[in-house]
C-alpha cells in the first residue's frame, strides 16, 4: 500500500460513523438499495482494474477472478435489491400465552449498528487493497462506509474500539485475536476461518471425474482458498488409478510446464511461499507423485501431489496447507477415513466423491464440518441460497443470502397490549386468591388431556370467573390457607 490510514484518525472515523448511524438515515430502504446499486457499478465499471490488481497479487486469471470474486458479489447485491422489502418486513408471531390473545406481537428487523468487516487483503494482496481503498469510496456514501487500510498496528488500533458486530475472514490464529478483542466489548462476531478440509474417495467413485473436479478446486487460486480440499482420503482399491488420473489432469489443465501457463496462479507473498516450501522440503522425494518444483523469485510452486502420507506424522498434516500441494492418504475403508477426520478439528468443508447410489450419509452422520459437497468441490459456496460458515475452530456464524441479512440484523421483539382486555388481565393483580389461581392455571397450562379432567377444569374455571367478576376477593381468607 502506498499509504495506510493514520492510526490517530481511526477513532475519529469510527466515532463519526457511529454518530451518523444514530441519525437513522441508513435505515431508509431506498438509500440501502441505492448503495447496493452503487456497489454493482463499482464492480462493473472497474472490472478491468480489479482484474489487473488481482493478477499482480496472485497471477490469477481473469476468468477465475470474475467467477470467484466479482460475480458472486453482484449476484448478492441484485438479490438483496429484490428481496430487501421482504427481509426487513416485521414478522407477526403466533401467540402461545392465552392472556396475550388479543394483543399484537411482532418482531422488528433492525440493523445491529456499526459493523467492522476485516479482510486480509491489505497485508497479503496489496494491489487489490489499494484499488478498493482508492476507488470504492467514490461509489458508497462516506457517511455510512469507510475503508481503513493498514497492517497489524492499524488493525490493532481498530479493534480497540467498540462495534456492534465484527466480521472476519482469515486464519484461526488471527481469528482468536479478533474474538478476544470483541469479548472486551461483548461484541458478537462472525468468523470464517478455514482448516484442513478432507476429500473422501469411495470405492465406487468415478476416478476420472473425481480427478478433474477435485484438482480444479484444489488449484483454483493456487490452492489459496479457505475451502480448498486440503487432503484426500482414498480407498486403497482406487489409489493407483486416482494418482494416474491426477497426472493426466494436471497435464491437461496446465501443460508440461505449468509455470508458463497463464491459467496457473502464484503464491501471494514470500512469507507464504517459504512456509509452503518448508513443508515440501520435509517430504520424502519418492512420495512426490507430481510436481514439487519451486521458484521463489516467481513465487511459483508447481501443482503437487504427495502420496502416501501418514495422517499422524507427516509435515503436510500438521497445519492447513493453503497452497497447491495435495497429500493423498491411502485408507483401507471409509471407516478408517472417518477416524482420521475426527481426530482433527472440525473442517470448514468436507467433500465426498462416490457413485450415485453410495450412502454418503454414513460419513455425514459420523463427522462434523461447516459445509458438505458431494461429488464436487468449492461449488457449495457459490450457491448463495445455502448458508456458509464453519463449526468449532473452522469458524462461527454463517452468511450468504438471507443468512447474511440475519447476521447483521437485530431481531427486536415487540408487543402492543390491548387496553380493552383489562378485565381479563386483572386476574394477575393482587390480592391473590384461589379463584385467580384457577383462572391463571388455565391461561398458562391450558386444559388437561384427560376428558374427565377437562370437565372438572371447565367447571372450576366457570365458578372462579363468576366469583372473580361478581364477588369481592378476600385476600386475608386466601392467605390463611397458604
Amino acid at each position: 500500500m502506498s499509504q495506510y490510514t493514520s492510526i490517530e484518525k481511526i477513532p475519529l472515523i469510527i466515532q463519526d460513523l457511529r454518530t451518523q448511524f444514530k441519525t437513522g438515515f441508513t435505515k431508509d430502504l431506498t438509500f440501502r438499495k441505492q448503495q447496493l446499486h452503487n456497489l454493482i457499478r463499482f464492480l462493473e465499471e472497474n472490472k478491468k482494474v480489479l482484474f489487473e490488481a488481482v493478477w499482480k497479487d496472485l497471477h490469477k486469471h481473469k476468468l477465475e477472478c470474475d467467477v470467484g470474486e466479482i460475480s458472486p458479489i453482484i449476484d448478492e447485491c441484485k438479490y438483496f435489491i429484490k428481496h430487501l422489502d421482504r427481509l426487513t418486513k416485521a414478522e407477526v408471531t403466533t401467540k402461545r400465552f392465552l392472556m396475550n390473545a388479543t394483543d399484537k406481537t411482532f418482531v422488528r428487523k433492525e440493523p445491529k449498528g456499526l459493523v467492522l468487516i476485516i479482510g486480509r487483503k491489505t497485508l497479503v494482496s496489496q494491489h487489490t487493497a489499494e484499488v478498493i481503498a482508492k476507488l470504492l469510496p467514490h461509489y458508497l456514501d462516506a457517511r455510512a462506509y469507510s475503508v481503513i487500510t493498514g497492517g497489524v498496528p492499524e488493525t490493532t488500533a481498530v479493534l480497540e474500539n467498540q462495534f456492534d458486530h465484527i466480521f472476519y475472514t482469515g486464519n484461526g490464529q488471527v481469528g482468536k485475536i479478533v474474538m478476544s478483542a470483541a469479548a472486551k466489548h461483548l461484541t458478537p462476531v462472525t468468523l470464517e476461518l478455514g482448516g484442513k478440509s478432507p476429500a473422501f474417495i469411495a470405492e465406487d467413485a468415478d476416478v476420472n471425474i473425481t480427478a478433474h473436479r477435485l484438482l480444479w478446486g484444489k488449484f483454483f487460486n493456487n490452492g489459496q482458498t479457505c475451502v480448498a480440499p486440503d487432503y484426500v482420503l482414498c480407498v486403497e482399491s482406487k489409489l493407483k488409478t486416482f494418482l494416474e488420473a491426477c497426472r493426466e489432469t494436471i497435464d491437461e489443465y496446465y501443460g508440461k510446464h505449468p509455470q508458463r501457463c497463464p491459467s496457473y496462479g502464484r503464491i501471494v507473498n514470500t512469507r507464504q511461499f517459504d512456509r509452503l516450501k518448508g513443508m515440501l522440503d520435509q517430504c520424502d522425494p519418492d512420495t512426490i507423485v507430481v510436481g514439487g518444483e519451486t521458484d521463489r523469485e516467481d513465487l511459483y510452486i508447481a501443482p503437487t501431489i504427495v502420496s502416501p502420507v501418514d495422517p499422524d506424522t507427516h509435515p503436510l498434516m500438521q497445519q492447513e496447507i493453503f497452497g497447491p500441494i495435495l497429500p493423498v492418504i491411502p485408507i483401507r475403508n471409509i471407516d478408517e477415513g472417518i477416524q482420521i477426520v475426527n481426530a482433527r478439528d472440525h473442517p470448514l468443508a468436507l467433500y465426498v466423491f462416490a457413485g450415485p447410489s453410495y450412502n454418503y450419509n454414513k460419513i455425514l452422520d459420523h463427522t462434523s464440518s461447516g459445509g458438505v459437497l458431494i461429488n464436487d468441490v468449492l461449488m457449495h459456496i457459490q450457491e448463495l441460497s445455502l448458508p456458509f460458515g464453519g463449526v468449532g475452530p473452522s469458524g462461527t456464524g454463517n452468511y450468504h443470502g438471507d443468512k447474511s441479512f440475519e447476521t447483521f440484523t437485530y431481531f427486536r421483539s415487540t408487543m402492543v397490549k390491548d387496553l380493552k382486555s383489562e378485565s381479563v388481565v386483572a386476574v394477575r393483580y393482587p390480592p391473590y386468591t384461589n379463584d385467580k389461581n384457577t383462572v391463571l392455571n388455565l391461561l398458562v397450562y391450558g386444559f388437561p388431556s384427560r376428558v374427565g379432567a377437562k370437565i372438572t377444569t371447565f367447571t372450576n374455571v366457570c365458578g372462579a370467573l363468576w366469583n372473580f367478576f361478581f364477588k369481592k376477593p378476600d385476600a386475608a381468607a386466601y392467605d390463611s390457607k397458604l
